[in-house]
């Protein structure tokens, strides 16, 4: 059990570099084919571009998830409750400047620019979502500090 994918968005606008968010999600993902990058025109019609990364094999994706090291992985346990919906999916939204400057944070949505992250849990009946999210964390962070 464990995570059974994640996937990272960011939004570009007009103006900004869609391959600095590209980027980004490269590395959270660790696989530069995983990253794609979709151009369309906003409702006013000037140009946007949706960045996505996706991993759905349970072990890049619990991979993926380490990336983000042990200090954030505590903050995310800690805030399970508000994080993970009834679908059980945890919910993670990282500072995209931060995270291109090498330090990974969590933040909510707001001024800065966000990468956003859902991470669904392969939880089946009987089993406790919250307590499959928490073996999860641990198991990111065990594979964080090694």
């Amino acid at each position: 059990m464990g995570v059974h994918h994640v996937s990272w968005q960011s939004t570009a606008s007009g103006v900004e570099d869609e391959f600095l968010h590209a980027s980004a999600l490269s590395w959270l993902v660790g696989d530069d084919d995983a990253v794609e990058v979709e151009r369309m025109d906003s409702y006013h019609g000037s140009p946007i571009h949706i960045i996505r990364a996706e991993l759905k094999r349970r072990g890049p994706a619990t991979k993926s998830l380490s990336r983000l090291g042990v200090e954030v992985l505590e903050s995310l346990e800690q805030e399970l409750d508000s994080r993970m919906d009834e679908n059980n999916v945890i919910h993670i939204r990282l500072d995209l400047l931060n995270l291109l400057a090498g330090k990974v944070e969590l933040t909510k949505p707001g001024i800065r620019t966000t990468i956003k992250g859902r991470a669904k849990l392969e939880v089946y009946p009987g089993d406790v979502p919250l307590e499959i999210a928490k073996a999860t964390i641990a198991e990111a962070i065990e594979a964080a500090q090694s």
